[in-house]
Protein backbone atom coordinates (compact mmCIF):
# COMPACT_ATOMS: atom_id res chain seq x y z
CA UNK A 1 0.00 0.00 0.00
CA UNK A 2 1.28 3.05 -0.71
CA UNK A 3 1.66 6.34 1.67
CA UNK A 4 -0.49 8.28 -0.94
CA UNK A 5 -3.50 6.26 -0.09
CA UNK A 6 -3.11 6.70 3.35
CA UNK A 7 -3.62 10.39 3.01
CA UNK A 8 -5.20 11.54 6.62
CA UNK A 9 -4.90 8.07 8.18
CA UNK A 10 -1.33 8.66 8.76
CA UNK A 11 -0.84 10.47 11.94
CA UNK A 12 -3.70 7.97 13.49
CA UNK A 13 -2.02 5.36 12.74
CA UNK A 14 1.21 6.14 14.31
CA UNK A 15 -0.63 7.22 17.65
CA UNK A 16 -2.21 4.00 17.17
CA UNK A 17 1.34 2.09 17.01
CA UNK A 18 2.78 4.52 19.91
CA UNK A 19 -0.05 3.87 22.08
CA UNK A 20 1.77 0.05 23.16
CA UNK A 21 4.96 2.03 24.14
CA UNK A 22 7.88 4.01 23.08
CA UNK A 23 9.31 2.92 20.16
CA UNK A 24 12.18 4.51 17.91
CA UNK A 25 11.27 4.98 14.44
CA UNK A 26 12.30 1.89 12.83
CA UNK A 27 10.75 0.22 15.19
CA UNK A 28 7.69 2.32 14.17
CA UNK A 29 8.02 1.38 10.74
CA UNK A 30 8.70 -2.15 11.64
CA UNK A 31 5.23 -2.33 13.75
CA UNK A 32 3.43 -0.94 10.66
CA UNK A 33 4.44 -3.32 8.50
CA UNK A 34 3.87 -6.26 10.56
CA UNK A 35 0.47 -5.19 11.88
CA UNK A 36 -0.90 -4.74 8.65
CA UNK A 37 0.94 -7.83 7.75
CA UNK A 38 3.01 -6.20 4.71
CA UNK A 39 0.71 -4.15 3.36
CA UNK A 40 2.29 -0.95 5.03
CA UNK A 41 5.67 -0.72 3.90
CA UNK A 42 6.40 2.54 4.67
CA UNK A 43 9.97 4.96 3.89
CA UNK A 44 11.62 6.49 6.47
CA UNK A 45 10.66 9.78 4.18
CA UNK A 46 7.08 9.44 4.96
CA UNK A 47 6.86 8.23 8.43
CA UNK A 48 9.86 10.70 10.04
CA UNK A 49 7.93 14.12 8.64
CA UNK A 50 5.15 12.64 10.90
CA UNK A 51 6.57 12.41 13.98
CA UNK A 52 8.25 15.54 13.59
CA UNK A 53 4.54 17.16 13.12
CA UNK A 54 2.69 15.03 16.06
CA UNK A 55 5.87 15.82 17.94
CA UNK A 56 4.83 19.54 17.06
CA UNK A 57 1.39 19.53 17.65
CA UNK A 58 2.13 17.69 21.00
CA UNK A 59 0.79 14.65 20.75
CA UNK A 60 4.18 12.57 20.96
CA UNK A 61 7.21 13.60 23.11
CA UNK A 62 10.79 12.56 21.59
CA UNK A 63 14.48 11.82 23.24
CA UNK A 64 17.22 10.44 22.77
CA UNK A 65 18.13 6.64 23.88
CA UNK A 66 20.38 4.10 23.06
CA UNK A 67 19.17 0.62 21.37
CA UNK A 68 22.02 -1.71 20.69
CA UNK A 69 24.29 0.20 21.18
CA UNK A 70 23.58 3.13 19.04
CA UNK A 71 21.74 6.42 19.77
CA UNK A 72 18.13 6.40 18.48
CA UNK A 73 15.33 9.32 18.89
CA UNK A 74 12.40 7.16 20.38
CA UNK A 75 8.98 8.49 20.46
CA UNK A 76 5.97 7.97 22.70
CA UNK A 77 2.40 8.93 22.93
CA UNK A 78 1.95 12.64 25.28
CA UNK A 79 -1.72 12.58 27.02
CA UNK A 80 -2.68 14.85 24.28
CA UNK A 81 -1.58 12.45 21.92
CA UNK A 82 -3.86 9.88 23.73
CA UNK A 83 -6.95 11.88 23.51
CA UNK A 84 -6.08 12.71 19.95
CA UNK A 85 -6.00 9.10 18.84
CA UNK A 86 -9.47 8.37 21.18
CA UNK A 87 -11.10 11.26 18.59
CA UNK A 88 -9.31 9.68 15.64
CA UNK A 89 -10.98 6.39 16.42
CA UNK A 90 -14.29 7.98 16.71
CA UNK A 91 -13.79 10.04 13.50
CA UNK A 92 -12.95 6.48 11.45
CA UNK A 93 -15.95 4.40 13.53
CA UNK A 94 -18.37 7.28 11.97
CA UNK A 95 -16.42 7.26 8.54
CA UNK A 96 -16.17 3.27 8.18
CA UNK A 97 -19.83 3.26 8.63
CA UNK A 98 -20.85 5.57 6.44
CA UNK A 99 -18.49 4.47 3.49
CA UNK A 100 -19.57 0.73 4.08
CA UNK A 101 -23.87 2.06 3.73
CA UNK A 102 -22.73 1.90 0.69
CA UNK A 103 -19.21 -0.54 -0.35
CA UNK A 104 -20.88 -3.46 1.66
CA UNK A 105 -23.27 -5.45 -0.71
CA UNK A 106 -24.68 -7.39 2.87
CA UNK A 107 -26.06 -3.39 3.89
CA UNK A 108 -29.61 -3.12 3.75
CA UNK A 109 -30.55 -0.30 1.09
CA UNK A 110 -31.70 2.98 2.39
CA UNK A 111 -34.81 3.56 1.23
CA UNK A 112 -35.18 7.80 0.00
CA UNK A 113 -37.14 10.05 2.06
Amino acid sequence: MKAQALHGHLDALLLAVLERGALHGYAIIEALRIRSDGHLDLPTGTIYPALRRLERAGHVASSWSTVNGRERRTYELTDAGRRALAGERSGWREFSSTVGRFLDPAAPPVAPT
